[in-house]
């Protein structure tokens, strides 16, 4: 899967931002979007119509490539795309449970944990690891996590924000995954993302069948957001997030996207009401500012790693996030 930096650039790079802004914007909207669905809907039910929209939305642009001369999957697609099929439902699973029993901003903020956590699953590449003060971004970023949980005083984190504290340790190991095995293969990101699609509509489809009754009498309110998370969260964010990357350099790209955690707290705050307190409020600012100053960090040491690594060698994988 082609995530290079020298394809030629588009002259108007504007609209390039534009297009990764626009991915951040809904991958940011999208836990509340999710959080009001959950209340609707069962979590599972949720993420089966989630996954089976997403996979009948694929199949027709699969076909359409396929009638230019290419096999529709490949066996490595499929093989490759099932294994992270299954990472990627055990993310959308723990998220959207996360964020049915927290607010929308904290989840927003505490997924983008994922920034710092997945440098240190990330051993591949001959790094070395990452530099000591990367382990002050993490700090800051483990202050910022008490801090958001804080509520009127110092506790334990919640039910919904340990279990997306969970999903942002998942979902880091999810990318480290994609790296792993997408690295020098020839993978098309649109039948990648179909077979991944279409495993999380398997897996999801078993335990969610006791609850797909209520589908039946869900509201149009609730089938929209359905369709939003399918459409926009899921398939528009994978092919967008694509097109991008392979226009722009990785550290803008990762600049843009990594500011998904702020959309997320200010759709929540905005359209659903939700507030920060005092401890939180800095908690949030602690958290954007670990995770850019963490990201810079390992951008920069992985930068020079790949200036020192010998001619043949591994090439440095792109740290641009998953969409949610």
């Amino acid at each position: 899967m082609c995530w290079s930096g020298t394809v030629d650039r588009m002259p108007d790079t504007r609209r390039t931002d534009l297009v990764l802004l626009l991915v951040a914007l809904v991958w940011g909207s999208s836990y509340l979007t999710a959080k009001s669905a959950t209340d609707a809907l069962p979590v599972l039910v949720v993420l089966f119509a989630r996954y089976l929209i997403s996979a009948l939305a694929m199949v027709p642009p699969v076909l359409a490539a396929a009638r230019r001369g290419r096999e529709r999957w490949t066996r490595e697609e499929v093989r490759v795309g099932s294994v992270l099929g299954v990472t990627q439902a055990a993310v959308l699973v723990l998220e959207t449970y996360g964020v049915a029993r927290t607010s929308a901003a904290n989840a927003g903020l505490l997924i983008s944990l994922t920034l710092v956590i997945t440098p240190l699953l990330d051993r591949t590449g001959g790094r070395g690891g990452v530099p000591p003060r990367f382990y002050l971004a993490a700090g800051m970023c483990v202050a910022a996590v008490a801090l958001l949980t804080a509520g009127h005083g110092l506790r334990a984190p919640g039910t919904g924000d340990a279990l997306i504290l969970a999903a942002a340790v998942v979902r880091a190991g999810h990318v480290v995954l994609v790296g792993r095995l997408t690295a020098g293969r020839s993978l098309r990101a649109l039948q990648l993302t179909s077979v991944q699609m279409a495993v999380g509509a398997v897996l999801c489809a078993v335990p969610a069948a006791g609850g797909l009754p209520t589908l039946a009498h869900a509201s149009a309110g609730t089938w929209g957001q359905l369709v939003y998370l399918a459409l926009f969260c899921s398939v528009f964010a994978f092919l967008a997030q694509t097109w991008a990357i392979q226009r722009t350099s990785p550290g803008r790209a990762s600049l843009l996207l990594g500011t998904e955690p702020v959309w997320a707290a200010a759709i929540g705050i905005g359209l659903a009401g939700e507030h920060l307190t005092l401890a939180a409020a800095l908690g949030a600012a602690l958290m954007v500012a670990g995770t850019y100053w963490g990201q810079a960090i390992e951008r920069a040491h992985r930068t020079a790693g790949s200036v020192r690594e010998p001619a043949g060698g591994r090439p440095p994988k792109r740290l641009t996030g998953t969409p949610a």
